[in-house]
């Protein structure tokens, strides 16, 4: 079956199609039609689940978290402000071992007070330990909800996917929607080993002295090595009884191609257009999404853009005093296995339109700068 719905609402699809058991919820713009939706579906039975209204965004994870630890498969959703006053519980679902999915609404942080879109939100929290998915499209948002679920249970690490906020969370595009029955055989119930059980008692998130808390550290690094491989498992899978499949990158035209722009998100979409244009002027350009952030795709990034003269990355985000945070991590991929030059562009904060025009001003700026004066370049501010 097919629906024209917004980015919001295809969450909400993925979430019931993956058949989740606790959906706890705070409101907060733009992310508020995810769980109005849920609880529409919760009360009139189109989910068997149990729908928790709490008072804030740190509630809404701290009963995920409650309701995970007891062997419950555990869904919310948030943006910008409510991310961050989740923080402290966001820490507790990794060291916890909790596979608890997130949906994130990619919006800027204030003061000043904004509802649009950048990345700063998500990014804040690139260190907690949270697997990390950016989705372009509302079809993409839908299907990664239930490869979420499928990737969190088996590595026991919870999975974090991000949207932009109104590019796409309000946007209506059609989506093949997911039914819970086709879904069951490729996402099975969650049945965990070990879980809050009063006829089996265990302790959880206790005391641990420092000879046994950095290796509890280690084993979290080490499931996040074994995601690089299991997400493009998972996706391929997904592909396989789907028709979509899914991947850690989507490189475009990169086979032969010069110059590169990295990006992620919607933006992704808008530079696929600018490169077909510039491709019928013969030039050599191509794009690489980021799909996965965390954990980082290194081989697929040095592999991709190993062979190009010239990248340049698009950050929706800062990282004040630094550069752009997707470019620091493309730097880092490349340090020592090339010397191309990565040059990289700040543009679109607080929701400004990343345009075809922007996109072309960017692609132009990569390839006739022979020595960029500086390694970061912010796009369309207003001096």
């Amino acid at each position: 079956m097919k629906k024209t719905i917004m980015g919001n609402h295809a969450v909400s699809y993925g979430v019931r199609a993956s058949e989740a058991k606790v959906i706890s919820a705070y409101p907060i713009t733009p992310q508020t039609h995810v769980v109005e939706l849920l609880s529409e579906m919760c009360a009139n039975g189109e989910i068997d689940a149990k729908f928790i209204k709490v008072e804030s965004e740190h509630s809404a994870m701290a009963a995920c978290v409650g309701a995970s630890a007891a062997g419950s498969r555990a869904f919310t959703a948030t943006s910008s402000q409510g991310l961050l006053l989740m923080t402290e519980m966001l820490h507790w679902a990794v060291g916890s071992r909790l596979p608890i999915v997130l949906a994130n609404i990619n919006r800027a942080i204030g003061p000043p007070w904004s509802i649009w879109t950048d990345q700063n939100d998500s990014l804040s929290m690139r260190d907690v330990g949270w697997v990390q998915i950016y989705c372009e499209s509302n079809q993409e948002t839908q299907d990664t909800i239930p490869q979420a679920f499928k990737i969190a249970e088996q590595l026991q690490l919870p999975v974090m996917l991000v949207l932009d906020a109104f590019f796409l969370s309000h946007t209506y595009e059609i989506v093949d929607i997911l039914e819970a029955e086709e879904v069951r055989d490729f996402l099975p119930p969650y049945k965990p080993e070990i879980k809050l059980d009063v006829n089996e008692p265990h302790s959880f998130g206790n005391l641990a002295s420092p000879d046994y808390y950095m290796e509890l550290r280690y084993m979290i690094e080490e499931a996040m090595g074994e995601a690089r491989e299991l997400i493009k498992k998972t996706g391929k899978e997904f592909g396989e009884r789907f028709g979509r499949e899914y991947g850690l990158v989507h490189p475009y035209r990169c086979d032969d191609a010069e110059t590169i722009l990295v990006c992620s998100g919607t933006v992704a979409s808008t530079v696929r257009a600018v490169i077909d244009q510039m491709r019928e002027e013969g030039i050599k350009i191509g794009s690489l999404k980021m799909r996965v952030f965390r954990p980082f795709p290194f081989e697929e990034v040095r592999e991709i853009l190993g062979s190009a003269k010239k990248v340049a990355v698009l950050d929706r985000n800062i990282s004040f005093g630094g550069h752009g945070i997707f470019f620091q991590e493309v730097k880092s991929a490349l340090y020592g296995f090339t010397d191309i030059p990565v040059v990289g562009y700040i543009l679109g904060l607080g929701g400004r339109d990343v345009t075809p025009e922007v996109l072309r001003e960017v692609a132009d700026k990569a390839i006739n700068d022979k020595n960029p004066e500086t390694y970061i370049n912010w796009i369309g501010v207003k001096k």
